[in-house]
């Protein structure tokens, strides 16, 4: 790679600005700034068609801001940084001079030149050899679609990663299979309407660094799911044909054209830098002080080396510039935060008034968008479930939990089971939703897919590498008798019946549920569940469909239509000041009021809620046990029921009922009075 070093202003014509970070095109030139305050002899690098390389000084400095106008710098303009960083040493050695000329990414950069990857071990050497960063424009067609705007208490988060949803689909075109542009293409947008999904929620798609132990040669893995971010800015050049801007602006604008909104899944609790021997990308070699919490070695409360701090000014800005970015000028929706405790960090406490959250519920564009914790951390008082500021709806690893071992047919979880189906209101106050609103789930990326939640007893992560050593111990699963696949009928029943009575806890439930889109195709990863390394089939969506995978996709898309008709109406009732206005009533089998002994020792239990003095009704028959359970159901106001669900059954057009009910052995069933019907009959 040949070198130019430029130190005259031939090409500065106008005044240079500190702000906005990052590289600012207008219509003569572009405006480059970085925060540097480690790094006062940093260099811009621009880099030609043939590799070559010219550094440019930054003459103009405002509070540790370097910054330089450059003339005649157009879109596409591959740049990047150029510093002096003294040699690691592990542990650190303050003795130790020498220094070493490294390529560092714009953490403010908007988009990169190619997918990122290296050989190991990494160093000042092949950090040239890293993609670089590309200067682009803002500005994209939007045609006019304009966001959907679902309120919370509809929304149901289908959560899918970008390549995995398409790579398999072999009615997607195969230019878009894998790609951004898949998301959107006319066979995804007919199954979204198909299923009913009116949300996905992305796996991240800001720009992935594989880890080093990833790289090696012996493993030859990438970070398939993304959690290990180079940039916050840049989409991931691995899902892009040409433009992964201009494609991914494209899908979000498509799906909001066919209702769908889009939550990106988002990392800022630590970076793709690692610990104290760790790759230096950029924030390591700009500000040893402020990005990264460290004292004589780097933090780790996310279990990935690093931990950034958001206590620091410069930090906050970093995270609130891209979160805005990403609304502004993506039309993203949401957000859904990785390890969000570490967002609220005061050193071993924390704090739900931090600084980030103050920040977010003050900002006008993000106030607005939908914002979704994953209440924890791994560090000292790392759990906060149900501790996130008003706005904030929380993932309920309490209800995933508790449903799977109610299922499974544990004993002495009914009074907790209880809870959760209504909302986990000893963690969620019904004041205050649906803006601080549970968010449910029985399934997500990180563990079994449904499939393999009633396949598997045991995990099996052994093509991770790690000697199964790796992945969630406590999965309250079960496999009926065979562990993995089976020919046997009577399993293969059972294993259906259970996927049935997890998707209606989950939808039926109060709260935002959140659904696994693997598990719409009943999509098994082969017991493993931390397959975060595997770009490959056990991650791809297989789209081969058989009777039994073809009836629970009907049989979940006819249960989230149920939702919207019949579950929604009831969250808005028992949301805000209307939540006292409603009734409640937990019932035996013979339908009389349960007893605070009843609840140590039954497990078919009846749910009975309704609407106002007069309204709606819906009425929950829940049998755990592994014999019929005779129901008796209310009728004190002549109540002719319609069976909106039974999870013994797999067709849903199940009619009428009154008097008595006999529900089957590990089942569900779900009834619905309409008063206003009956008075038209």
């Amino acid at each position: 790679m040949s070198f130019t070093n430029k130190n005259d202003n031939t090409m500065t014509t106008e005044q240079s600005s500190p702000y906005p970070l990052g590289a600012t095109l207008d219509n003569h030139g572009c405006n480059f700034s970085i925060y540097a305050p480690d790094s006062p002899d940093i260099k811009l690098a621009l880099y030609a068609d043939d590799g070559s390389q010219t550094l440019y000084d930054l003459p103009n400095e405002y509070a540790d801001i370097r910054h330089i106008y450059l003339k005649g710098i157009t879109s596409g303009q591959r740049y990047g940084y150029v510093v002096e960083v003294a040699k690691q040493t592990l542990p650190p050695n303050p003795t130790v001079k020498a220094k070493q000329r490294y390529y560092i990414a714009d953490p403010y950069a908007k988009a990169l030149d190619s997918s990122l990857h290296y050989l190991p071990p990494f160093n000042a050497c092949n950090s040239f050899k890293l993609p670089k960063c590309m200067v682009v424009k803002d500005e994209f067609d939007w045609q006019g679609v304009t966001k959907p705007g679902i309120p919370r208490e509809e929304m149901v988060l289908f959560e899918t990663h970008v390549k995995g949803i398409t790579k398999l689909n072999p009615e997607v075109p195969a230019k878009q299979q894998g790609k951004y542009l898949g998301l959107v293409s006319e066979q995804m947008l007919s199954f979204y309407k198909q299923q009913n999904i009116n949300t996905l929620q992305l796996l991240p798609v800001a720009a992935c660094m594989h880890e080093p132990h990833l790289l090696e040669e012996s493993m030859n893995k990438v970070n398939y799911w993304g959690y290990n971010p180079y940039v916050f800015m840049a989409p991931d050049p691995r899902y892009a044909d040409k433009d992964a801007v201009s494609e991914l602006k494209t899908a979000i604008r498509e799906l909001h054209r066919n209702g769908i909104e889009v939550i990106l899944d988002v990392v800022y609790n630590h970076t793709a830098e690692g610990g104290d021997n760790g790759p230096i990308f950029n924030l390591k070699a700009l500000d040893s002080k402020s990005y990264l919490r460290h004292g004589e070695y780097f933090a780790n409360f996310t279990g990935c080396g690093n931990t950034v701090d958001l206590n620091h000014q410069p930090t906050l800005n970093l995270v609130m510039d891209t979160l805005r970015y990403w609304v502004s000028e993506f039309h993203i929706d949401g957000f859904r935060f990785d390890l969000a405790a570490t967002l609220g960090r005061n050193g071993d406490n924390f704090n739900p008034q931090a600084a980030f959250f103050r920040a977010v519920a003050q900002d006008p564009i993000l106030k607005q968008t939908k914002l979704i914790a994953e209440p924890w951390d791994i560090g000292p008082n790392g759990y906060q479930v149900g501790n996130f500021p008003f706005g904030w709806n929380e993932c309920n690893d309490r209800l995933r939990d508790i449903t799977r071992s109610f299922w499974r047919g544990d004993q002495g979880y009914l009074k907790e089971f209880a809870t959760r189906i209504m909302g986990s209101r000893d963690l969620y106050s019904a004041a205050n939703w649906p803006y601080k609103m549970t968010v449910n789930y029985i399934t997500y990326h990180d563990g079994f897919t449904m499939q393999d939640l009633v396949s598997y007893k045991h995990k099996h992560n052994e093509a991770n590498g790690e000697n199964n050593r790796d992945g969630h111990g406590d999965n309250r699963s079960d496999n009926y008798g065979e562990e993995g696949p089976t020919d046997n009928p009577l399993i293969q029943t059972t294993r259906e019946r259970q996927k049935r009575n997890f998707a209606a806890s989950l939808l039926f439930s109060f709260g935002i549920p959140h659904v696994l889109m693997a598990d719409v195709l009943s999509h098994s990863q082969g017991g493993n569940n931390n397959a975060y390394c595997q770009d490959n089939d056990i991650s791809w969506l297989n789209w081969d469909m058989n009777p039994a995978k073809s009836h629970f996709k009907a049989w979940l898309a006819d249960m989230l239509e149920a939702r919207q008709k019949y579950m929604v109406p009831f969250i808005r009732a028992f949301s805000g000041e209307k939540r006292n206005d409603n009734r409640i009533f937990w019932s035996r089998v013979d339908g009389q009021l349960m007893s605070m002994d009843d609840w140590n020792h039954l497990s078919s239990v009846a749910l009975h809620i309704g609407i106002g003095e007069d309204g709606q009704e819906l009425l929950y028959l829940i049998n755990q046990t592994k014999a019929p359970a005779r129901f008796t159901l209310p009728k004190d106001r002549d109540q002719v029921w319609s069976t909106i669900c039974d999870t013994h059954i797999v067709e849903t057009e199940l009619g009428h009922a009154e008097g008595e009910i006999l529900q089957a052995p590990m089942s569900m069933a779900i009834l619905h009075f309409d008063p206003s019907s009956t008075l038209k009959l």
